[in-house]
């Protein structure tokens, strides 16, 4: 007896893979591209620069240059002094510009400004206003006082901390507006049972804002850190290294030793920073793990 199909009757297409749903192969298909892109502008690079850091040799000429341990030195201050001071105006800013207030409003607007403009010509504004002959600093020092201003970035160490501040002003809006978002997040209902009971601030921010926003302001501190590692503008821009190659880190390293076409150097001084960023990456994603 023969089967015939009626009209209304349709056969399925075959699929595009006997292993693979439509759906599958179409996600492979969109997903290629940004595939193809991260293996040629990030695995490969990546891959090329430990080829190129591959030689002992290389390491031992670091080990016996006191440039690059001043710049380890500088990179350890960085992270330990710069980012925790940065996070901890961020955190009680936060507290600030989460209240309610017309005027609290636009004064956000300005405090942002640095953040969103481009970090060449904020920097390079900076550097020219502590210039020590026509900066507006020592200018406004002398008409003030009648003396003449101190060479800011002539010192190591007042030069290393006017790099640590750019940063933390350049930065510090970012990590303000991250930290402003978990404050709004905690119920309002908790701070006022606590103002029913007589708490104080001190008493609202240790025992109602600081358990809730705990695990946010780690995160942000060690992904602040991560990034800070990387970010060579803070230094290269203020001071380009100086005085005498003192205020380097190790991002700032690497391109002291390309202009010196030393390639090898530089890729294994960054290489040298993995000691740095493999221990954060880990404490962050186990924070986040939990």
């Amino acid at each position: 007896m023969a089967i015939t199909l009626s009209r209304d009757q349709s056969i399925p297409a075959p699929p595009l893979s006997p292993r693979l749903t439509p759906a599958q192969v179409w996600g492979i298909v969109l997903l290629a591209p940004y595939l193809l892109v991260f293996l040629a502008f990030v695995v490969y690079p990546v891959c090329y620069g430990l080829w190129l850091a591959r030689a002992p040799s290389n390491y031992v000429a670091l080990y016996n240059d006191p440039i690059f341990a001043r710049a380890a030195v500088n990179t350890l201050i960085f992270l330990v002094i710069g980012i925790n001071i940065k996070m901890l105006i961020a955190l009680f800013l936060s507290g600030f510009f989460a209240e309610q207030r017309t005027w609290i409003k636009w004064l956000s607007v300005i405090f942002i400004l640095p953040w969103a403009v481009p970090s060449i010509p904020t920097i390079l504004s900076v550097r020219f206003m502590l210039n020590p002959e026509w900066g507006m600093v020592n200018h406004l020092i002398f008409t003030l006082t009648g003396d003449d201003g101190p060479n800011w970035l002539n010192d190591p160490t007042v030069a290393l901390s006017m790099a640590i501040a750019v940063h933390i002003w350049k930065s510090l809006p970012f990590w303000t507006l991250i930290l402003i978002t978990g404050r709004l997040a905690i119920a309002h209902d908790l701070f006022e049972a606590a103002e029913v009971d007589g708490a104080s601030w001190w008493q609202k921010f240790r025992f109602i804002t600081w358990p809730s926003m705990q695990t946010l302001y780690v995160t942000c501190t060690l992904l602040s850190m991560i990034w800070t590692l990387g970010d060579f503008n803070s230094v290269y821009l203020l001071t380009g290294g100086g005085p005498a190659d003192l205020t380097h880190v190790l991002s700032t390293l690497g391109i002291r030793y390309l202009r010196l076409d030393q390639l090898s150097l530089a890729m294994a001084s960054i290489v040298c920073a993995m000691p740095f960023v493999l221990p954060l990456v880990y404490f962050m994603m186990k924070r986040l793990s939990r």
